[in-house]
């Protein structure tokens, strides 16, 4: 299968082969961090997860990517251990790994082991299983100076009596065939529409266009992920006077906008070249140029991070 290219691509790292990962109440080395094949989230993909960015030492924006954590396993009755216990859980994977630059972190906790495979939360008989993966990870600096490419794919976004998009559940099918989908296309991500066809998000990032009257525009919420990256890019607009809209629009908007960029935890701020093999404004189908405001935001959001990790610390 081809190398995945796109916001998530890293270069490999060799010290990630020897790094310590957190399973439930301690470090183990990472050829030795494993879960019951009866552990809720791989019988069932029933958990909750955040991904998370490491800078000068802490988690950026730890505080938000908890409350989304707290609010998805509420939803799911899960109870999860104490937010004072997980924060302790990952910053003693970030010690144990000498990490402090360039590392990507991703928390999971799942429901825990079951006496049987089967969905019914009561025969759950254990505590929940929490594990931290910490990488020293860095994202491939290209896509956020050229740009990326989309495919619009036929697989949408659910409803919320199906499965509500705004949790961030273990459970990812339907992003994984949008997914896949759009790299058999040749793209390097899907973009997603929501049940009625107007734009909703992509399958691991989040979408925003800038119209050619200067506004940025993303989906309005209903069908997309509560992103903490995508708040924050919201927050850091309307902070510097960029007018910025959450609301509904379709790919004909799309296919007409002067800029286009994603947002995401690992590669923050960057920009789309072409949609569905469309140029967006005055870029180039092989090597886009970033928009003014685009180019903006990614110092602003940049900053913005700086400023959350200096007041942790």
């Amino acid at each position: 299968m081809a190398t995945p290219t796109g916001t998530q691509h890293s270069a490999s790292d060799p010290r990630n082969a020897e790094v310590l990962v957190w399973v439930d109440d301690g470090l183990v080395p990472r050829e030795r961090a494993v879960v019951s094949v009866f552990d809720s989230g791989f019988v069932l993909g029933d958990g909750v997860w955040e991904g998370l960015r490491v800078v000068a030492g802490h988690p950026a924006f730890l505080d938000q990517h908890l409350d989304r954590l707290e609010e998805g396993a509420r939803a799911l009755l899960i109870e999860l251990p104490s937010r004072q216990a997980l924060t302790e859980a990952i910053y003693a994977t970030l010690r144990a790994n000498d990490m402090v630059d360039g590392v990507h972190l991703r928390l999971m906790v799942t429901r825990g082991v079951k006496s049987t495979p089967y969905q019914d939360p009561r025969v759950t008989v254990g505590p929940p299983t929490v594990v931290v993966v910490a990488e020293f990870k860095e994202p491939d600096p290209t896509p956020a100076r050229d740009g990326i490419t989309l495919f619009t794919t036929h697989v949408r976004r659910a409803h919320p009596d199906t499965l509500d998009p705004r949790l961030n559940a273990h459970s990812k099918l339907n992003d994984v065939s949008a997914c896949i989908q759009a790299y058999t296309a040749g793209a390097d991500e899907a973009l997603m529409l929501d049940p009625d066809g107007f734009v909703a998000t992509c399958n691991s990032t989040h979408f925003f266009i800038v119209t050619r009257g200067g506004e940025v525009w993303t989906s309005d919420g209903r069908y997309c992920l509560h992103g903490i990256t995508r708040a924050n890019v919201l927050t850091v607009c309307r902070s510097h006077d960029i007018p910025a809209l959450e609301r509904t629009f379709s790919l004909t908007d799309v296919y007409n906008a002067a800029e286009a960029f994603v947002t995401g935890t690992f590669g923050g701020v960057v920009p789309v070249r072409t949609v569905d093999g469309r140029t967006i404004g005055a870029g180039t189908p092989h090597a886009g140029t970033r928009g003014p405001v685009t180019e903006r935001l990614q110092d602003l959001y940049a900053e913005h991070v700086a400023a959350d990790v200096a007041a942790r610390g």
